[in-house]
């Protein structure tokens, strides 16, 4: 409970590289996503070139954190491998989520970049990462090493109003 109470979205970034060992680290968690029908749809984009970094800063609205990120994991959906499309959305959150806490883990800085659903937005990504029609941009997180020297902090936000019980 300790990771999920200290992850937080983190938009500014040091200039430390990332490994590329820390970075499949991120990949393998978001691997490990439960999916539907266990259909492992997702695929993931590593954005290692500072170019095309700053390329989906332009073209994601809101995308604060890409302005300063050093790397960049994009979360996409591959249409060939859906057995239960209803599902994508989910079973692609679930691999973005994983990352995040991942990142917490590592000491890594990290924050949710909305892609999907919005159509100008997967457009513009696909051009930029040049992907096949096949995939699906659902989101990009952004990475760095955190300019705040301690961003993980617990916080509780718990509310038993927000519960409900029968």
């Amino acid at each position: 409970m300790d990771l999920i109470n200290m992850r937080r979205s983190v938009r500014k970034f040091t200039n430390e590289e990332i490994t590329d060992d820390k970075l499949m680290l991120l990949v393998k968690a978001a691997m490990q996503a439960p999916t539907a029908v266990n259909q492992q749809a997702n695929v993931f984009f590593v954005v290692k070139k500072k170019e095309n970094i700053e390329k989906l800063h332009k073209a994601i609205p809101g995308s604060l954190a890409l302005a300063t990120a050093n790397k960049a994991i994009i979360v996409l959906i591959d249409k060939t491998k859906l057995k239960r499309n209803e599902f994508k959305e989910q079973d692609a959150a679930n691999s973005a989520m994983l990352i995040l806490l991942e990142a917490t883990s590592l000491g890594i800085g990290s924050c949710w970049c909305a892609i999907y659903p919005y159509q100008e937005r997967m457009i513009e990504v696909a051009k930029i990462l040049n992907l096949p029609n096949n995939l699906i941009p659902f989101c990009a997180i952004a990475l760095g090493y955190p300019e705040n020297k301690n961003p993980f902090y617990f916080i509780n936000r718990f509310d038993e109003t927000r519960v409900l019980s029968d």
